[in-house]
């Protein structure tokens, strides 16, 4: 259960004022339209998310990496659990067009807003509560989107990820190495639910029984 990094330097790239996300509203009312994950959340106004997810690339160059460390070919099986519009499915099949993608997400909005290429890949349903059969994809892909569920439901999708894979899996959860990075965490997110140190997040990994690999964002 190794701790890889492909997703950080993506993370940097986006400036975030955190003090304004509580000066600007009541963040609390917006953290309640943001968990609805619905229009206001994807394409709405900045308080309530991501002020408009809109393709440009910038998952290209994690969707290479990801292909060249877990040797990922045109026969292979992966799945996003937590995949938004599908913007790294369809990087991942531009590089390997017979690859089969799937991808799960709770937003009804997101996936029927995703990316026309993919939009046929996508499902909608539960992290805990995957409906594909054991041992289906090579690899399990979530990338910031366990933190958003309660612990009893992290379990499950856990277990689900260990249940379906056939070999690899990474997940990408949002952490905090310090106090202000915790002070910047809590200003910023709208839908986080589990607020864990990088070594208790490595705790629960290892007691709720996920042996695949794992990385943190942090807001530094």
């Amino acid at each position: 259960m190794p701790e890889r990094d492909f997703i950080s330097a993506l993370h940097k790239r986006t400036a975030r004022n955190y003090l304004e996300r509580v000066e600007r509203g009541d963040k609390a009312a917006c953290a309640s339209v943001a968990r609805e994950f619905g229009r206001e959340y994807w394409d709405g106004d900045r308080k309530y998310g991501y002020g408009g997810m809109r393709y440009d690339g910038r998952w290209a160059p994690v969707a290479r990496d990801l292909i060249a460390h877990y040797g990922l070919c045109n026969e292979s099986h992966v799945l996003d659990v937590g995949c938004g519009k599908g913007f790294l499915l369809f990087e991942i099949k531009k590089c390997l067009p017979g690859c089969r993608v799937r991808g799960l997400d709770f937003s009804r909005y997101a996936v029927e807003n995703a990316k026309p290429e993919v939009r046929g890949d996508l499902d909608l349903g539960l992290a805990q509560s995957l409906p594909y059969p054991d041992f289906t994809f090579d690899l399990v892909l979530s990338i910031t989107t366990l933190h958003n569920l309660h612990i009893d439901d992290l379990a499950g999708a856990l277990a689900e990820i260990e249940r379906v894979k056939r070999e690899h899996s990474y997940i990408v959860v949002e952490s905090y190495r310090n106090e202000r990075e915790k002070a910047n965490l809590l200003h910023w997110q709208l839908t986080c639910e589990c607020f864990f140190t990088p070594r208790e997040w490595e705790w629960v990994f290892r007691e709720l029984g996920y042996a695949g690999d794992y990385s943190f964002i942090f807001f530094e």
